[in-house]
């Protein structure tokens, strides 16, 4: 099904320095729900993985810079999962904050960590947890969240990352009791984030994120921002080609129009996202807001109307704002390859 195990694809994972993945196989349990990934399009498919999993044992695939724990571990450093232990939830599953260190593994520096439990009867499946492992087991930027570890054990998946002190942008943008951010620190995200991307695209074999939006962009205690979850992430193409062909996956409100009609994916659909991202930004707004009247409900088409004209651009900027901000808002519209007169 889809477009997962083409020869590009693999391309990605080849030359990774590796030990384990010959462990990571379909738990026996495996149901049509692994294939069912709903991120707001109906129309989907798997991720960017080796066609089947016997491909993974034969590439052995594993990364030295990544720890395999065990089930015991996590459970030992989440107090077997508590409540009060939960940083959030999404699509995967429950995010839990723990704790590593050498009562845990001889060997292990302490370390905040948050562990990503998926959740068997989730949006997401065993897919999506792989193609995490297989790019950021591998990928390493100051603006990409730092992968510690993974679990593979049974029909248990679950992720070890970086703990992030100051969590999503998402919150700290639409929060109503979150301290509005200044305009210094959005651009400091949106230049990070930016960061982020540029070394996906031109990474030797280009990576397609194709889910940036705020809720994925996660800050550090001094509002560093690193791109996290790479479960729809992407082999790009390469050489000659122009495109990937895939089914459209994304979350409706930053996916690119053009990818979305055509299911033709570029680093140029990331740009996009990127943009709106820079608009919610700028505006306080969410791209897609159902609370707002019908002609405000979506952010590009109510903020594109206003973009050529400067005062009605002035006039969009995020109220909290408070007038200070600066003629640096000019070029972040620039960076979105818009012209203000």
């Amino acid at each position: 099904m889809g477009n997962c195990g083409t020869r590009e694809e693999a391309a990605v994972v080849a030359n990774a320095q590796v030990q384990q993945l010959h462990m990571f196989s379909l738990p026996a349990k495996s149901t049509s729900s692994d294939k069912k990934h709903n991120r707001s399009f109906s129309d989907v498919s798997d991720p960017s993985t080796p066609r089947n999993f016997e491909d993974s044992r034969k590439n052995a695939l594993l990364y030295t810079n990544v720890i395999a724990f065990t089930l015991f571990e996590l459970e030992t450093i989440t107090k077997s999962f508590r409540s009060d232990y939960v940083l959030g939830e999404g699509g995967f599953g429950t995010v839990y904050k723990g704790y590593i260190d050498e009562n845990v593994r001889v060997g292990l520096k302490s370390l905040p960590v948050a562990v990503k439990v998926l959740n068997k009867d989730g949006l997401q499946g065993h897919r999506e947890w792989l193609t995490e492992v297989n790019f950021l087991g591998q990928l390493r930027h100051p603006n990409l969240v730092k992968l510690i570890g993974y679990c593979c054990e049974d029909d248990h998946r679950l992720l070890v990352y970086e703990f992030m002190f100051r969590g999503s942008l998402e919150n700290h943008l639409f929060r109503k009791t979150a301290v509005p951010l200044s305009w210094a620190t959005r651009m400091m995200i949106a230049l990070g984030a930016a960061k982020g991307l540029a070394f996906l695209h031109n990474a030797e074999r280009p990576v397609i994120y194709r889910d940036f939006k705020t809720s994925n962009i996660l800050l550090d205690s001094d509002y560093t921002a690193k791109l996290s979850d790479f479960g729809l992430a992407k082999a790009g193409p390469q050489g000659d080609e122009t495109h990937v062909s895939t089914r459209v996956m994304g979350t409706y409100g930053y996916a690119a129009p053009e990818y979305v009609m055509t299911g033709h994916l570029t680093a140029r659909s990331d740009v996009y996202s990127f943009g709106v991202v820079l608009l919610e930004l700028l505006t306080g707004r969410r791209s897609v807001d159902k609370s707002r009247p019908s002609k405000e409900q979506s952010l590009v088409d109510w903020a594109r109307p206003k973009l050529n004209d400067k005062r009605k651009l002035l006039q969009i900027i995020d109220p909290r704002l408070e007038d200070n901000y600066s003629d640096a808002a000019k070029i972040c519209w620039q960076w979105h390859g818009l012209q203000i007169t």
